[in-house]
């Protein structure tokens, strides 16, 4: 590493001469423009800016500079067992993670999921993760979540659940409540604390005390909503009915509610956290981007597990302006009509996935690149590829063109944790013996037999149409006189 880019912590870093995605009000995109960073901010944005001495220069030139990303929803504790459920619907996911192998997860388990998560997110420019970390069945599970979170030189929020006890019991243990002071009492910049449950529907409201405890602790909550057969209109309106609906609170997918629903989220002030990837895949229902653009309700992007789907959010854009775009066309023909100008552009797309999961996280310092701004950088760089040129929409570019091995350098709070393509000051080799370890326990413990059916779950058998053009003597017909 050449003396002009060696990072040590607190040099002030020059990213020079990129196009810049501020990421304001009116998506301005600034070619060949500098961005100084000193200590933990964005001090300047501007062209040919005059720089501290010795400050760390980063050749942006023909790459594009832009917000870090952030994930508003991900089961970092699933990332050991990647690309397991590729063929999962939610079936399969709730039986394995709720009643079989979930069970068996140690706490070390989850250690090691969380510390791959945290690089992997690092490498495809995502700089804030909302771990939903519904897998913390005791507090040594909690405490090992955290410890793998600050071995990774990244922005976490911990969103604290446990699938294998109710709400109202996990969230009212002294024990979780001793968790939250021991860890969280002080700065919470760079590892802040969330609750995270759902709501079944369930008349009664058995969830009611656990949002009374979120309450008293002045803890954010963040639910998996407008879930298929699991969480619906009736877990909404419980919510509202008890006054839990909150501007802080963060619905996932909300992928199936009805517009009473939406409304009830748009009046409180909410978020949603879209895994357009998941909708598509597991079963919660349709991305449902469409219907809240109509509701007005803010939006963020989420990629929720690497059990089944990719772990980076340039794939989280191209899906969700992919499947907002399809719902569009595919009304307007029910209708007879033709779609002329799409309503959803990548620009919006683009905010989704840095200013909007920033908002949802009720941080304005990050998804912006201005001064004063966190310094959570991202530059997409790639000289060796030919998809790296040339550079007419950068906003199409991020979303359509862009993926995570042309992620060049990224900043967290000013601090360089990726550059020319690798990750800096993180141990791969022993994430890796680590999550090898998770591995082995678990196949050993579910035997490889059940190991092997957990992830290739049955085939349904096709059922063809009858077709009223078959010929009975086709094949034979076609083998003949040609």
């Amino acid at each position: 590493m050449s003396e002009n880019t060696r990072f040590e912590r607190g040099r002030p870093v020059v990213l020079r001469g990129g196009t810049v995605l501020p990421m304001d009000d009116a998506r301005t995109v600034l070619p060949d423009t500098d961005v100084l960073v000193v200590d933990d901010r964005v001090a300047r944005v501007g062209r040919d800016l005059a720089v501290p001495d010795g400050a760390a220069v980063v050749d942006a030139t023909d790459g594009i500079v832009m917000p870090g990303m952030v994930d508003t929803h991900r089961h970092m504790w699933q990332t050991a067992m990647r690309g397991y459920g590729a063929d999962w619907t939610l079936t399969q996911y709730f039986v394995w993670y709720y009643l079989e192998g979930g069970k068996l997860f140690r706490p070390e388990d989850v250690h090691a999921g969380n510390a791959l998560a945290g690089a992997e997110a690092l490498d495809a420019g995502v700089t804030t993760v909302v771990d939903w970390s519904h897998g913390l069945s005791t507090v040594d599970h909690a405490d090992a979540a955290v410890d793998a979170l600050k071995s990774v030189p990244g922005r976490y929020v911990l969103a604290y659940g446990n699938i294998q006890a109710q709400p109202g019991e996990w969230a009212t243990d002294p024990a979780f409540r001793d968790f939250v002071r021991r860890r969280f009492d002080g700065d919470r910049d760079m590892l802040d604390v969330q609750i995270a449950f759902d709501v079944t529907g369930d008349p009664d409201f058995p969830e009611k005390r656990a949002f009374e405890v979120a309450r008293e602790l002045g803890l954010p909550v963040t639910t998996h909503a407008g879930v298929w057969g699991a969480t619906g209109d009736d877990s909404i309106r419980l919510m509202h009915e008890h006054g839990f609906m909150t501007p802080e609170t963060v619905y996932v997918h909300a992928a199936s509610l009805s517009t009473d629903s939406y409304h009830r989220i748009a009046a409180t002030g909410g978020s949603v956290s879209v895994s357009t990837e998941s909708e598509q895949s597991a079963g919660q229902g349709y991305p449902p981007t469409w219907r809240l653009r109509e509701h007005g309700i803010p939006v963020s992007l989420s990629m929720d597990s690497s059990a089944w789907w990719s772990g980076d959010l340039f794939s989280a854009m191209r899906t969700t302006l992919g499947a907002d775009r399809s719902r569009e066309h595919l009304e307007a023909h029910a209708r007879g009509e033709t779609v002329t100008h799409a309503s959803l552009r990548a620009d919006q797309v683009v905010e989704w996935a840095t200013r909007g999961g920033a908002d949802a996280l009720g941080r304005a310092d990050l998804g912006r690149v201005r001064p004063g701004a966190k310094a959570d950088l991202v530059l997409i760089k790639n000289e060796h590829s030919p998809v790296s040129f040339p550079l007419l929409n950068p906003y199409g570019h991020v979303v359509f063109q862009a993926q995570r091995g042309d992620v060049h350098t990224v900043l967290v709070d000013g601090r360089v944790v990726k550059h020319e393509h690798r990750l800096v000051g993180v141990d791969l080799g022993t994430i890796r013996r680590n999550v090898e370890s998770t591995l082995d326990h678990l196949r050993g413990a579910l035997g490889d037999e059940e190991w092997v059916k957990g992830m290739n779950p049955d085939v349904p058998e096709p059922t063809l149409l009858d077709n009223p053009y078959s010929y009975t003597d086709y094949k034979s017909a076609s083998t003949h006189g040609g």
